[in-house]
């Protein structure tokens, strides 16, 4: 025993004695309270979303390619929006392990509430985007009470009854709280109690931040590059970052190692007497939460709510984000909201006129059995696209886009390492 207390006695004085010691533990988990590893990411998904007009319109205005670019303020103010919609299901989902098929009943409540903030109070849109975070919490909770009561697909197929019952109360049985199938927007005889009902040239106004209107954009010219810098998109991109940055804290907090607990095994959670649905139905608001933010964001860059919104195909959506992207992963459901929008709205315009200038160069016949063989996966028919690469990652990339990085990224380092060994090889004979 007095051998062991004089080892302990020597060997603890000098592991905390060396130099560095206390700096290297204070650097793990310093900088924005994140380990390291964690804030690169967040550094990576900062520089995306700044930078996101120039990375979106690699190719000049002049050029074949342009087809191909995607930084204008719409699409760029999608891929953030969808972004949001799919941390928020991914934290449910994938940290959870709870499949929801009704998630988009939060998007679509989020986007009544901010509609009829601006319609009621003024078209500020903090106010809009709280009320839609609060509104589609409250709702989340009262949906997650009753369907949290069942588990796996049972929990999926009452998720989806919701939905598909909200989508049926807004399109024609709410419909003065919801305006229908027109969807609900707004009017010049709107109230707004905090501010005008129309602008001093007889317009309705639109929504913004402290007088800064969401539609204001300045236009870059370099060279033949347009590039666009909208105050709508960096709204949504800094509201992105703030939501990425929870979710961090979210998974790495021990409520996000409770939640991973639930994923793997609820019997074990039970037999250590903790109970599970507590922790579940936190997910689930927290989930819908973040629904109704990008549900809030919607209306705000365009004040119009629709009860397509809470249709079947948008929950459906989100999921093929989530799974496409990496389902459990950080950065995964945003690539994959990336993705899947990108395709939506650039693959999704490309017609026969388009093949024909691309291919013009081929012999006539071969260049019409190019383009026979190929407009089926484009134009009208991009879902067949999304569906085989859905297939592709299902069977071949369970982790989704974020695996295939990772694969990547350990061929090239490996292909280094084989490198330099078989360098010090040659240079050793």
């Amino acid at each position: 025993m007095s051998d062991q207390s004089q080892t302990t006695g020597t060997i603890a004085p000098k592991a905390a004695s060396r130099p560095g010691a206390s700096g290297a533990a204070g650097r793990s988990r310093g900088t924005l309270g994140l380990a390291g590893k964690d804030f690169r990411l967040l550094l990576l998904v900062v520089a995306l979303t700044m930078l996101a007009p120039f990375i979106l319109n690699p190719f000049p205005q002049t050029s074949g390619l342009a087809q191909f670019n995607a930084g204008y303020p719409d699409l760029m103010q999608r891929f953030v929006i969808y972004g949001i919609f799919a941390i928020g299901f991914n934290i449910l989902f994938g940290l959870t392990g709870y499949l929801s098929f009704g998630h988009a009943a939060f998007l679509g409540v989020g986007s009544y509430a901010a509609v009829w903030m601006f319609k009621l109070v003024g078209m500020n849109v903090l106010p809009a985007i709280l009320l839609s975070v609060l509104c589609a919490g409250l709702f989340a909770l009262l949906i997650g009470y009753i369907t949290l009561r069942r588990s796996g697909i049972y929990f999926s197929i009452l998720t989806l009854a919701f939905a598909q019952m909200c989508f049926a109360l807004a399109y024609s049985v709410l419909t003065p709280l919801t305006g229908g199938e027109t969807g609900l927007q707004l009017a010049l005889d709107d109230p707004r109690i905090l501010g005008t009902s129309q602008t001093a040239s007889g317009n309705i106004p639109v929504p913004s931040l402290f007088g800064l209107e969401m539609r204001e954009s300045v236009d870059l010219f370099v060279g033949g590059w347009a590039f666009t810098f909208n105050a709508g998109y960096y709204f949504c991109a800094i509201v992105l970052l703030l939501s990425f940055y929870t979710a961090i804290r979210i998974f790495r907090s021990p409520f996000g190692m409770m939640l991973r607990a639930i994923k793997s095994n609820q019997q074990r959670m039970r037999y250590t007497g903790l109970n599970p649905k507590p922790y579940a139905l936190a997910a689930f608001v927290i989930s819908g939460m973040y629904a109704g933010l990008a549900g809030g964001l919607m209306a705000s860059m365009d004040p119009l709510a629709g009860a397509e919104r809470m249709f079947w195909t948008a929950s459906g959506e989100v999921v093929l984000m989530t799974i496409l992207g990496g389902a459990g992963t950080l950065i995964g459901p945003v690539l994959g909201a990336g993705l899947i929008k990108y395709m939506e709205n650039i693959l999704s315009k490309i017609n026969s006129d388009i093949l024909h200038g691309w291919f013009a160069f081929m012999p006539d016949g071969l260049e019409d059995f190019v383009i026979t063989v190929i407009y089926p996966f484009i134009g009208k028919g991009w879902h067949l696209t999304l569906g085989l690469m859905f297939m592709a990652v299902v069977i071949f990339l369970p982790g989704g886009l974020v695996e295939a990085g990772q694969r990547i990224s350990r061929a090239v380092r490996g292909k280094k390492g084989h490198d330099t060994t078989d360098s010090k090889s040659e240079h050793a004979e």
